[in-house]
């Protein structure tokens, strides 16, 4: 379970980056909800750094637990996944219409659709190295997508499209990283792209059952936000305004007017960004923008290095999760996607999405003290 590590290759970098991500996640969470929170200014961001706390001991723990015995443990991992989601479909908490919650007393829920990510980069992982010789087989393929699918089609009934949408970008990641041929990556972008198509055309159609009305008004109010002004494009609209009005250098931290005024309810979560715009500007964007990106670069630095195949796809999971919310989120915020519930990782508030993050860094640190360089 635990061997002995050569400590020289432990990825500090990685850490560090962290640390600096979660502080600016500290104080913005605590901006964001100083104003409106009616149980004390700055509980939510006491909560978050309670939740990095416990997430630094499971992510130091997860770091020196071989990650190839994971790969054994792959099917009761699996099923472990399969079983909190149908959990939460019978006895979840339901919040705003949406039933994703397992609730542990009145001050605890967790969320099991963020751990799925969590656990499927495991499963996926290990099912390509097991069959990478045969990577370029449909069969492979189909069995991919059927073990993808399931908890795609449990999280979609929660009702939450997005995390959904994050397995599927999943799944394509890691297959092209598990090495399949350019030939078949074009065959499937050709067949995705008449499938959105499709589905395009069908969502537009009366009757469509595919996304719910509130999903359907999103979409249209990204299209024709002129429409939806006084309600489901104003979180949009005030975003993109509040971002604009933080110029170069922001108007300085607590001194927004979206957290103050109420201009975009729940900021702490899905809207942070729209925070780090108004209050630190486009310099404190770009910052927080460039340390993901240092991060992500840097795991795949490591994933390169890694001396196998199940080691780089931990790897290139993790940074396509990465990768996928800070587009979605960054996009949401700026207008450019509909909005959808996706956190900003390391940012947002939220203990689930949280841990689960902290968990695959720790995968990805017990990939670096195993890879086949010191640097």
């Amino acid at each position: 379970m635990f061997r002995s590590y050569n400590y020289k290759r432990y990825d500090y970098i990685s850490l560090v980056l962290l640390i600096l991500l979660f502080t600016i996640s500290y104080f913005v969470i605590g901006s964001a909800t100083r104003i409106n929170s009616v149980e004390g200014t700055d509980l939510y961001a006491r909560k978050q750094l309670f939740g990095f706390i416990i997430g630094c001991v499971l992510m130091v723990t997860l770091s020196f637990f071989d990650y190839h015995l994971l790969g054994k443990l792959v099917i009761p991992i699996y099923l472990l996944n399969i079983g909190l989601l149908l959990f939460v479909a019978f006895f979840g908490k339901e919040v705003n219409g949406a039933t994703r919650w397992i609730a542990f007393g009145n001050r605890l829920t967790i969320q099991p659709s963020e751990f799925a990510k969590f656990f499927m980069v495991i499963v996926l992982a290990k099912y390509f190295d097991y069959f990478q010789k045969n990577i370029n087989k449909v069969i492979v393929w189909v069995g991919a997508g059927v073990l993808v699918l399931i908890p795609m089609i449990l999280i979609r009934q929660q009702p939450d499209l997005s995390t959904a949408l994050v397995l599927l970008f999943l799944l394509a990641i890691m297959l092209f990283v598990a090495g399949i041929k350019y030939r078949y990556i074009f065959a499937l972008l050709g067949l995705a792209l008449v499938l959105m198509i499709g589905v395009l055309w069908y969502i537009q159609q009366p009757g469509q059952k595919l996304l719910s009305n509130n999903q359907m008004g999103r979409i249209m109010a990204m299209i024709n936000p002129e429409e939806y002004e006084l309600s489901i494009a104003f979180q949009t609209q005030n975003s993109v305004q509040g971002i604009g009005s933080g110029q170069l250098f922001g108007k300085g931290i607590y001194n927004g007017k979206l957290n103050q005024y109420n201009y975009l309810p729940e900021s702490e979560t899905d809207f942070i960004f729209s925070i780090i715009g108004e209050e630190f500007g486009f310099v404190g964007c770009s910052v927080v923008l460039l340390l993901l990106l240092a991060l992500m670069l840097r795991i795949l630095y490591i994933g390169k290095d890694s001396k196998d195949l199940m080691g780089r796809l931990l790897c290139a999971g993790f940074v396509a999760i990465l990768g996928f919310q800070t587009f979605i989120n960054v996009g949401v915020t700026t207008n450019i996607v509909p909005n959808t519930g996706l956190p900003l990782p390391f940012i947002s508030y939220g203990l689930s999405a949280l841990w689960s993050n902290m968990l695959m860094l720790g995968l990805v640190l017990n990939v670096s003290i195993q890879r086949k360089t010191n640097k």
